[in-house]
């Protein structure tokens, strides 16, 4: 159905009888094609309806006196879509409003333990290890014995304890091994939330400073976390001759884990834009920036001139007006539609 809604009278006379056959409750042949004035080919001129039958005047134009070409009165290129397609299609539309551009920059990071959340626990006396009660990967409690050594001192037997809440790192303790003074057994951090280390290069540098809000992305699933910039380090990270901004991130499902990277986008500053749509809005039309306004259910390539943009919005300085309906989601099936149209109006 939708290329019959989306013919236009002078572009292709066959639409408009296909259109009227259709309206009329007709299932029969359909009348061979128009010649460019609008009159049919003079052996099936008498299956053909008047130009008034199919919507349209003597001079091709429609009822509400559009010559049906795939322009709209200021130049731009248009196509109609029926809205149950659209809708069916994923063709939304949403008002242009005021809105907030950011000035953000991406860069990586790695996580790591919180300083002063990580703890070696070590053998007070030499001696054989007689059991060990945890392995790498067990949370613990601060107080729970973690082994059991027997002292060449005493030659008695004595607990090795967690001193905080956590996850045990690693356990570097074998039972019938002989442990040292001093010896570190294991390594227990609380990872109930880390430190991002974000590496920032060059003049990004100068930008960024404590306070500034970050959006922390896991690569492993997507998820997110927000939070904001504690500080930037004073050194240069030798390594990557880096910046190293630091933040704080809750870690409630224990699926952040030291040592993976992350991506981060740290906001620097904020402008106010009277307009604003999202980048799912904007296509390209050779050099030129276009948004698709509905109107009922036409939509018009607009040409727009873009300010401001941040990953997610562009600030647009003039082309639309506030309160337009742009579509926001499938644009380039839009672009594809009314592409479509102008070629088959060109032949």
């Amino acid at each position: 159905m939708s290329p019959t809604y989306r013919r236009s009278a002078a572009a292709l006379a066959t639409a408009l009888l296909t259109l009227a056959l259709a309206a009329c409750g007709g299932s029969g042949d359909t009348a061979s094609a128009a010649t460019p004035d609008g009159h049919d080919h003079e052996e099936n001129a008498e299956h053909a309806p008047s130009p008034q039958a199919a919507g349209h005047d003597e001079d091709g134009q429609d009822e509400n006196g559009q010559d049906g070409e795939a322009h709209d009165e200021t130049g731009g290129e248009r196509t109609r879509i029926p809205a149950d397609i659209a809708e069916a299609s994923g063709i939304r539309v949403a008002a242009v409003a005021a809105g907030e551009i950011a000035d953000a920059h991406e860069v990586q990071g790695l996580l790591t333990p919180v300083d002063g959340r990580v703890a070696e626990v070590m053998a007070r006396y030499p001696g054989p290890i007689r059991a060990l009660h945890a392995r790498a990967g067990d949370r613990v409690r601060a107080g729970q014995t973690l082994a059991v050594i027997e002292s060449n001192l005493s030659l008695s037997s004595y607990g090795v304890t967690s001193p905080l809440d956590g996850t045990v790192l690693s356990r570097s303790a074998t039972v019938g091994t002989v442990a040292g003074e001093g010896q570190a057994l294991f390594e227990v951090a609380d990872l109930s939330e880390l430190w991002v280390d974000l590496h920032v290069f060059g003049a990004d540098a100068g930008h960024i400073a404590a306070g500034s809000p970050v959006t922390v992305t896991r690569m492993s699933d997507g998820v997110q976390a927000q939070t904001v910039l504690e500080r930037v380090l004073p050194a240069t990270a030798t390594a990557s001759q880096s910046t190293v901004a630091r933040a704080l991130i809750a870690n409630e499902d224990g699926l952040w884990r030291p040592g993976s990277a992350v991506r981060a986008r740290v906001t620097v500053e904020r402008f106010q834009a009277e307009r604003v749509v999202p980048l799912g809005a904007l296509q390209r039309d050779g050099e030129t920036d276009v948004v698709y306004v509905r109107e009922g259910e036409d939509y018009l390539a607009r040409p727009v001139r873009i300010g401001r943009r941040d990953a997610e919005r562009a600030e647009i300085l003039d082309g639309v007006a506030i309160g337009e309906q742009v579509v926001v989601e499938q644009s380039f099936l839009v672009k594809a539609d009314i592409g479509k149209a102008a070629a088959e109006h060109s032949h």
